[in-house]
């Protein structure tokens, strides 16, 4: 390998770092203070989340991830496949299989710990000048990918010396993305001991609000979901669409995974399995929310056969995707 060293820096969404009232506290209190996550204007938004907010979501949040925290590492499952992720595109980029030159990977949370800077400083602590930023965002959505942009903007603000920064785009259409996921589908439903009469596509919603001021995540949601079944031979009764994590009283993206599900479950489906194509790594939304409430919901309406399936996390499929994402965006850099 020759050439000045190149740096990927993965970047996920963020995590408390203890599963306890406190750190969620600390955790809550920088996202939801994001003006690009809740476009609720400041005078009416801060009060009603530091009064309200902050006093009571905190400690009910805190069991969830008592409950699907990973002691032995002692970090959140979001934490452990990120960091994974980073560690196994680092490897693969030491034998060679993201290119002929020196590169070097590390991973960074928009909110919490490690923070982006201590990324982006890490990388150009082993001589990185280039680094790609490489968001684990699938759908583009302001209140996601461009804030990790605004971010990655305040880290160089700050600093004198900058790298020359490329930022990878959304990838919900990208091919090698379809592939990791319906390879991932089929593996996971040859693994089950029932065939699911439904296929359950479940992403995290938004607003309605934030789609009708033009954020592009539902229709490209719609499109991974559109190519996922023509991967998989599914048609749209089989596999189908829906949108999870509504908060607040405001209408968000529809369908609601919850409403969908009982609905399912009342209109005589009785298998059902759901997964996240959204989620880059699984965590407190997908394990618990849909592993434990979703799957409650449905066998109290009716069902009796529920399955969660994985993320890609750190599987081979979804380490292909990562790695394909990564030549083709360093391309002219290698």
């Amino acid at each position: 390998m020759t050439g000045r060293p190149v740096g990927v820096l993965l970047v996920n969404l963020g995590t408390p770092e203890a599963p306890d009232a406190p750190s969620v506290r600390r955790y809550l209190a920088e996202f939801l203070s994001d003006p690009r996550v809740v476009e609720i204007p400041r005078l009416l938004w801060l009060p009603l989340l530091h009064g309200v907010i902050l006093n009571t979501r905190p400690a009910k949040s805190a069991k969830g991830y008592e409950h699907i925290w990973v002691k032995e590492t002692n970090e959140s499952p979001l934490k452990a496949y990120t960091r994974l992720q980073a560690e196994k595109l680092g490897a693969l980029a030491g034998a060679g299989a993201l290119g002929e030159a020196a590169i070097h990977v590390d991973y960074a949370m928009r909110y919490g710990e490690p923070a982006l800077a201590e990324g982006v400083e890490a990388l150009m602590a082993k001589g990185c000048e280039r680094i790609l930023i490489l968001p684990l965002y699938p759908q583009y959505a302001a209140s996601t990918t461009a804030t990790a942009f605004d971010a990655i903007a305040r880290v160089l603000a700050g600093m004198r010396r900058q790298p020359t920064l490329r930022f990878s785009p959304p990838y919900f259409d990208d091919p090698a993305y379809i592939e990791a996921l319906a390879e991932s589908l089929r593996e996971h439903l040859g693994l089950l001991d029932f065939e699911p009469e439904v296929v359950l596509a479940s992403f995290h919603g938004l607003p309605q609000f934030q789609i009708d001021r033009g954020d592009p995540y539902e229709s490209q949601c719609e499109e991974t979901v559109r190519l996922l079944r023509a991967a998989m031979g599914m048609d749209e009764k089989r596999l189908q669409l829906s949108f999870q994590s509504r908060f607040g009283r405001a209408k968000w993206i529809e369908p609601y995974t919850s409403e969908k599900a009982r609905t399912l479950a009342k209109e005589g489906v009785k298998r059902l399995a759901i997964l996240a194509p959204g989620f880059s790594a699984d965590c407190l939304e997908t394990i618990e929310e849909l592993g434990v409430e979703i799957r409650d919901e449905f066998l109290a309406a009716g069902g009796e056969k529920f399955a969660r399936l994985s993320c890609l996390n750190d599987s081979e499929a979804g380490m292909r995707l990562l790695a394909s994402l990564a030549r083709r965006e360093l391309a002219g850099w290698i």
